[in-house]
């Protein structure tokens, strides 16, 4: 059986999709793999994901670029969204909001994100997220619209 076939939409809910995906040595590639991305925790509802930064991700000044952190929140607020969905039903981010709090060092540094729905109702939905370094302090967060494709 093909990955492909594996991760049919139609028939797995968001969790079990996040879940599958997780576990699935030759899934579907995602952004993710491109920025190095572990899938640490994915329940229904909140999800945490983390990276290590490295020189390529630096911005002009030598600290990470912000649009490190942006994908970090919008993947996993998006994916707490999907992981409350029913089979068959996607999301789209209508909106991002993202508050930088300390620059991060392009040096190994981990950054965890974690994810957390706040509302999810018939057309849209709602989450937070929050990236924090290796000594716990928090360098960014954000808010989240999804609208939900039914």
């Amino acid at each position: 059986m093909t990955a492909e076939a594996v991760f049919d939409v139609t028939k797995l809910t968001g969790l079990e999709l996040l879940r599958l995906a997780m576990t699935t040595p030759d899934r579907p590639e995602f952004i993710g793999d491109l920025l190095g991305m572990e899938m640490d925790e994915i329940e229904h509802g909140r999800v945490v994901f983390g990276l290590r930064t490295r020189p390529n991700f630096s911005n002009p000044l030598g600290t990470l670029h912000g649009g490190i952190c942006a994908t970090l929140l919008d993947s996993v607020m998006g994916c707490a969204v999907h992981s409350t969905l029913e089979a068959g039903v996607g999301y789209g981010t209508l909106e991002l909001k993202v508050n930088y709090i300390r620059p991060v060092p392009v040096d190994g540094t981990r950054l965890t994100a974690t994810g957390t729905t706040i509302h999810v109702g018939g057309k849209t939905a709602t989450a937070e997220g929050r990236v924090v370094d290796d000594k716990g302090r928090l360098v960014a967060h954000g808010t989240t619209t999804c609208i939900i494709h039914r």
